[in-house]
């Protein structure tokens, strides 16, 4: 295909016949690779089709802003871009509206061209993704003795600007290289609905790009003249210019540029509120003096695609209002953030049930009474009366998302035919836009759901300790990752406190945190010591697959002895925090090796601590920033924990502030953060009991006189009768050593026997004929937690009665 340019004063090009330019077609697939490459291309570029076909379209065409990445850089060797192109271009694909520009290329044999480009983004089945034409402007360009020059600029058009437009776009499938009519076919349309490629001169003509046609003498003739089939060696007529020719192009150039401006304005950020805004602000007031958007609440929630089309019922949202008039003017007739559903006969109903746009030239004050007279406790009289109305839909994939209200005053134009197509083009600009950030809302969404699900609820408050907890996510797309915390209550008034972190980020990784933390929730309720746990983790992490690794860090702490059992795969040490002089330190622990390595083994370390000292367990995220030593984040760490604070709370977001200033960190941040309270001695009761069934009414004398002592009254019989069968059964199963009987005052009554039978207490179906077997039945029924734990010596089964909520002393953090 050739460009059509006028033959008159134009100096011939070296391989064009007079009056013509060879114009190249390129069509890129999704992985930027070229997939068509005309003859055209080949002469303008000098690289023959079969040595292009499958390359990187980047290193051939010189449109590297439609190719790349925004603030990619330009790679070596890459063309020299200027004036109107889209530097700031999405990926292949990911617009909706063409760009066009100039670029500087160097060419060994013919010097530097001046090449124009057009590029279309594509969407449908196929595999094509990008079309882009172009064509050298040295023989387009009016060069005379005189030094007479002009500046050509390559832009768009409505194809129906031009008379003859059937005819033109019946043409334009020829441009397309190698393709089949239904391939042509397809992306022609898109071609056509994008906007016709036309060349623009500085002295305001405009020329359609036109396969094989000859195209007459710019002088005298504008857009509407059109194309004339003169042929290349007739000679175009001399016309006057007509004023209202000019007028009408002076306003469609308005348009596009308008157009263009906004377009350049809106989808700066994925975020759906912020979109909303830079759409409707971007309308006032050069295209109208009132905008205002409505979306569905479904969209603007977040959630998934809209179910069916909308009606009477549909629930829209006025996310936001830009207009001219004295700031507040329309707070209250119109307020940004109200819910509401429209009536059936009013344009806006018709609008979004239609999803086409409606105008109203001018608001009579007949039609102003109607319109507000289907809306209840509202008066939209002053508002629109005698203005010009456009309503304009925002769709994508012919669903309409919402709509924008858009009003001129008195005294403007009204809004045209033209106005109708320049508003339902910035809509549908919009559209798409919207729909991006209304799929990454939703995307958003689900990963914070899914995280939120797998991150435990912790107790703040468990015996002889507080917990306080943070996890930000990271600042990745989807947001998700594989860092989790936990705390597992364990018999004996103990607590476990997990932290972990699957490598990798991701649904993967998070799908992984939530296999490994169920794990190590099973295996801890099972009384694995801290090494033995994480050797069995890691076993499970490598049945898993090879992809499984984790850092991981698990203590257990008795309240009662004041001591902290430790292992660690691979993790950061953990921060202790000593309450007696504040000091901070990292506990020197054995590191182990992440688990699902495989081979490593893990050691147990005992860590003596006092009431009130705080443990600080946190991920990476928190303490690594990428080109500094990790041991800097760690000095930061030890540094902010040791504060003082008033809660735990402000304790934990003390660290968050002091290593996440900005809140920019890429990477997720689990924290938990453990006050070691510790058990008095005098809320601690120890018996032995002798293997004697004398022995069961001597443990019932003590729980009785224990538990007036301590001003328990109300728990008396209750805690009487299920020691009582406790007791009873440890007599009854128990083999050489003693029965131990300890009963324990926190926020709760806890009671344990122990004894020497390793077989754990099972609960057991009983009738009305059975003589026993119901003493866990009754243990069951009267507790409010109650189970059995192995021990190195046997067995305990314990139980819980809950106590009146004490008031609990308020101290610091240190």
């Amino acid at each position: 295909m050739d460009l059509g340019v006028p033959p008159q004063r134009t100096p011939q090009p070296r391989d064009a016949a007079a009056g013509r330019v060879p114009l190249a077609v390129v069509v890129v697939d999704a992985d930027g690779r070229v997939s068509h490459w005309s003859a055209g291309a080949r002469r303008l570029f000098g690289v023959a089709r079969e040595d292009a076909v499958g390359c990187q379209a980047g290193e051939l065409l010189p449109v590297s802003g439609a190719l790349r990445q925004r603030g990619d850089p330009l790679p070596d060797g890459a063309y020299e871009e200027f004036g109107p192109g889209p530097d700031s271009s999405p990926p292949i694909g990911t617009v909706g509206y063409p760009t066009a520009g100039r670029a500087r290329v160097d060419d060994a044999g013919r010097g530097r061209l001046d090449v124009l480009w057009w590029a279309y983004p594509l969407v449908g089945p196929g595999p094509e993704r990008l079309l882009v034409l172009a064509a050298d402007s040295g023989p387009l360009r009016r060069g005379g003795t005189d030094g007479d020059t002009e500046t050509i600029a390559p832009g768009f058009a409505l194809h129906t600007d031009f008379p003859g437009y059937r005819e033109l776009s019946g043409r334009l499938p020829e441009i397309l290289p190698s393709m089949s009519v239904r391939e042509a076919t397809r992306i022609v349309s898109q071609v056509l609905e994008l906007g016709y490629p036309v060349l623009e001169f500085s002295h305001r003509d405009r020329i359609p790009v036109t396969p094989d046609w000859g195209v007459p003498r710019r002088t005298g003739h504008r857009a509407a003249d059109g194309p004339r089939h003169t042929g290349p060696e007739a000679p175009a007529p001399h016309t006057a210019p007509r004023p209202e020719l000019d007028l009408e192009y002076a306003a469609v150039r308005e348009r596009l540029e308008f157009l263009n401006e906004v377009s350049g304005r809106i989808g700066t950020s994925l975020d759906l509120e912020r979109t909303i805004r830079e759409v409707t602000s971007a309308a006032v007031p050069r295209f109208t003096d009132f905008a205002g958007t409505h979306l569905r609440a479904a969209v603007l929630a977040g959630e998934g695609f809209p179910d069916g089309p909308p009606d009477v019922t549909t629930v829209w949202h006025r996310v936001w209002v830009e207009h001219n008039d004295e700031p507040g003017r329309w707070d209250d007739t119109v307020p940004v953030g109200e819910s509401i559903a429209f009536p059936e006969h009013t344009p806006f109903f018709q609008c979004m049930v239609t999803g086409e746009p409606v105008i109203v030239p001018h608001v009579s004050e007949e039609l102003s009474n109607r319109i507000s007279g289907e809306f209840e406790k509202r008066d939209l009289r002053p508002l629109i009366t005698h203005r010009s109305l456009l309503i304009v839909p925002l769709k994508a994939r012919d669903v309409v998302l919402g709509f924008m209200v858009l009003m001129r005053r008195p005294g403007r134009e009204p809004f045209d035919d033209m106005d109708r197509t320049t508003g339902a083009e910035l809509a549908a600009r919009a559209g798409l836009v919207l729909d991006n950030a209304r799929m990454y809302t939703y995307q958003e969404n689900v990963a914070e759901t899914l995280q939120d699900s797998m991150l435990p609820q912790i107790e703040p408050r468990m015996a002889g300790c507080d917990i306080a907890t943070r996890y930000l996510p990271g600042a990745r797309l989807g947001r998700v990752g594989g860092d989790w915390f936990d705390s597992v209550k364990l018999p004996g008034s103990r607590t476990a406190l997990v932290v972990g972190d699957v490598m990798g980020h991701g649904l993967n990784s998070a799908a992984m945190m939530g296999q490994l933390r169920t794990a190590v929730l099973t295996m801890a309720t099972m009384e694995m010591p801290p090494a033995r746990l994480l050797r069995n983790l890691d076993d499970l992490a490598q049945r898993l697959g090879e992809q499984y690794l984790a850092t991981c860090l698990y203590a257990v702490y008795d309240p009662i002895r004041s001591e902290l059992q430790i292992a660690n795969a691979g993790h950061i040490p953990p921060v202790l925090v000593r309450a007696e002089d504040g000091r901070a330190e990292l506990l020197d622990l054995p590191t182990g090796a992440p688990v699902g390595v495989g081979g490593v083994a893990f050691e147990t370390a005992t860590v003596k601590v006092r009431p009130g000292d705080r443990l600080v367990l946190c991920t990476d995220g928190l303490v690594e920033v990428r080109g500094q030593d990790i041991g800097a984040g760690l000095a930061a760490l030890c540094a902010s924990a040791a504060h003082p604070a008033a809660s735990m709370d402000d304790a934990c977001d003390t660290i968050i502030r002091a290593l996440n200033p900005s809140g920019g960190r890429k990477d997720d941040v689990a924290l938990l953060m453990a006050r070691l309270n510790g058990i008095p001695d005098g809320d601690v009761a120890e018996w032995q009991l002798a293997l004697d069934p004398r022995e069961v009414s001597r443990a019932r004398r003590l729980v009785r006189g224990r538990l007036l002592d301590w001003e328990l009254p109300d728990a008396v019989e209750a805690a009487e009768l299920m020691v009582s069968e406790l007791v009873t059964n440890a007599v009854k199963h128990g083999r050489t050593r003693h029965i131990g009987l300890r009963l324990v005052r926190t926020g709760a009554l806890l009671c344990e026997v122990s004894d020497d039978e390793p077989a754990p207490a099972t609960l057991l179906g009983t009738t009305a004929q059975d003589e026993s077997g119901r003493g866990l039945v009754v243990v069951s029924g009267l507790a409010r937690e109650w189970g059995t734990s192995a021990t190195a010596h046997g067995k305990t089964v314990w139980f819980e009665l809950a106590l009146p909520r004490l008031p609990h002393p308020r101290s610091n953090a240190r």
